[in-house]
């Protein structure tokens, strides 16, 4: 299976349609005056979409087991035309569109099962899937947003050390099409890092990262400099990060990030190691850029 560890559970949905064609009127009206000899189509029908929905991971080998936590199955008819739509949710890590095509296709199926003894000529002639939603692909960025990186590190500035956590936000950041003006490093130095958040906001960087010092040591110094510089805190980016990461690794509780504006500039800090500094991105974007659009008085 796919690996899914990396991703953060968000409301999802998918509904997806199928349509059967029967070749007579005749069929249509049995099917309403309930004469179709194998019983009621579309209450057979939609219990079969029900269980084909639940049981997708059993008959797909690449999807993954997730709670379904609503499912509806409607069904409508135009002409010769039978149309089943399946819907489904879910509060997971990935979505449910094969499960709402499942349980389309196999509705369809138990259909022209039932009908094919009164019409021979009955087709299944689409499945599709009609919409989807929740995904990170809902969040993809639109915006041409300039960043920066700051590493602060004192072995890393004195050439003891070589830099892979800061590398890895700024290949992260381009899978979000964020440009990284600036990547630096610094030591953990409040003089230091005081004029690297000067410089960057004067120069109306948007997004400044910085990565290092987050943790409890001594030297560990980021977050107490730039906390009181923040103007507008926002304590819920770092919750979540920090929730995302406890539930990979046990010190993910010890960090002590902070995240918020210094004028219009959107301040995070990440943890030093890789490891840490990659989770953050993983549990933070691309929905922490919705702030900067909100900051910009664009529409909610």
């Amino acid at each position: 299976m796919v690996n899914i560890t990396h991703k953060s559970n968000t409301l999802r949905k998918a509904v997806a349609v199928a349509s059967i064609i029967v070749s007579l009127q005749e069929t249509i009206r049995a099917i309403n005056e309930k004469r179709v000899p194998k019983g009621d189509v579309f209450s057979f029908a939609k219990v079969a979409a029900l269980f084909a929905v639940k049981k997708t991971d059993t008959v797909i080998p690449d999807c993954h087991p997730l709670p379904v936590e609503f499912t509806d199955v409607r069904f409508s008819v135009h002409d010769l035309c039978i149309t089943v739509e399946v819907e489904v949710h879910t509060i997971y890590k990935t979505g449910v569109e094969v499960e709402a095509m499942h349980g389309a296709a196999v509705a369809a199926l138990t259909l022209y099962d039932m009908l094919k003894p009164i019409d021979p000529h009955i087709e299944i002639q689409q499945i599709k899937l009609l919409s989807k939603s929740g995904g990170k692909s809902d969040r993809k960025n639109t915006e041409a947003i300039n960043a920066a990186v700051v590493v602060c590190s004192d072995s890393i500035s004195q050439q003891k050390a070589t830099d892979k956590a800061g590398l890895a936000v700024v290949d992260k950041l381009k899978q979000w099409q964020i440009n990284t003006l600036h990547y630096t490093i610094i030591p953990d130095e409040v003089t230091a890092i005081q004029t690297a958040i000067r410089e960057f906001v004067n120069n109306n960087i948007q997004l400044l990262i910085f990565v290092g010092g987050t943790g409890v040591s001594k030297r560990d110094v980021t977050p107490d400099v730039i906390k009181p510089l923040l103007e507008v805190e926002l304590p819920g980016i770092m919750e979540q990060a920090r929730s995302y990461g406890q539930e990979r690794m046990p010190y993910a509780m010890l960090s002590r990030s902070v995240a918020g504006f210094i004028q219009n500039t959107l301040v995070l800090t990440f943890p030093g190691s890789t490891g840490g500094a990659t989770e953050y991105m993983d549990a933070l974007f691309p929905a922490v850029l919705h702030a900067l659009s909100i900051r910009n008085n664009e529409p909610h």
